[in-house]
Formats: C-alpha cells, sequence, structure tokens
C-alpha cells in the first residue's frame, strides 16, 4: 500500500478517534467536575485523548507535506483538534474539496489566482 493511502487512512481514523475522545474527555470532566464522583474518567480519558491528539497533529502534518496542502489548509486541520468534534467536520470539508485523495497532491501554483 502506497505510503500516501496509510497517512490518508491514518488520518482519516485518527480525526474520528480524536472526536471520541474528546467525548469520553466531557463526560469524565463532567463526573469529576459537576457530578464530582471522581476522575477516574479524567485519568483514562485524558491520556488516550492526549495521544491521539499528538497522533492526529502528526498526520495533519504528514499529509501537508505529502499532499501539498496549502498553509490555510493545514493551519485549520490543527485548529480543528483543538475545539471538540471538530476533526469530524475538518475531515468531512477536506475529503470533499478532495485533499484526501490519497492519488493526487494539490500543488500551491494550482490554488493560485487562475489565469493570471
Amino acid at each position: 500500500m502506497p505510503p500516501k493511502t496509510v497517512v490518508v487512512r491514518a488520518f482519516r481514523i485518527l480525526a474520528v478517534a480524536e472526536a471520541f475522545s474528546w467525548a469520553s474527555l466531557l463526560v469524565g470532566m463532567y463526573f469529576k467536575w459537576i457530578a464530582r464522583t471522581g476522575e477516574l474518567g479524567v485519568q483514562i480519558a485524558g491520556p488516550v485523548h492526549g495521544a491521539l491528539f499528538v497522533g492526529y497533529a502528526i498526520a495533519a502534518l504528514a499529509l501537508w507535506r505529502l499532499q501539498r496542502w496549502p498553509f490555510a489548509v493545514a493551519l485549520f486541520a490543527g485548529l480543528s483538534a483543538v475545539f471538540p468534534f471538530a476533526t469530524l467536520v475538518f475531515e468531512r470539508w477536506a475529503g470533499k474539496r478532495r485533499y484526501l485523495d490519497a492519488g493526487s497532491a494539490h500543488p500551491a501554483k494550482d490554488l493560485e489566482t487562475a489565469g493570471v
């Protein structure tokens, strides 16, 4: 399997997993701070979410290079990991605009003003 395909697949999986880890972390924070029933949820979900966050960031950086994403696309990929569930939105957005097609790259020259 070509490296681009592996990275794109990993990025898509990590985008979904990172969103689910956000959900589990938010539930854990509810039980820690609102219900005050304990810290176990945060102690488990926190490191899992952190690892998935880092994995998502590495995959986004790899795709920035491999797919020749414009800086703004890479920036939005990174920022999407900061807000709960935004990685799902970014993954859908990038997929619709073919930034996640393993067979193609988006050279910067193609994204400049047309015909000028």
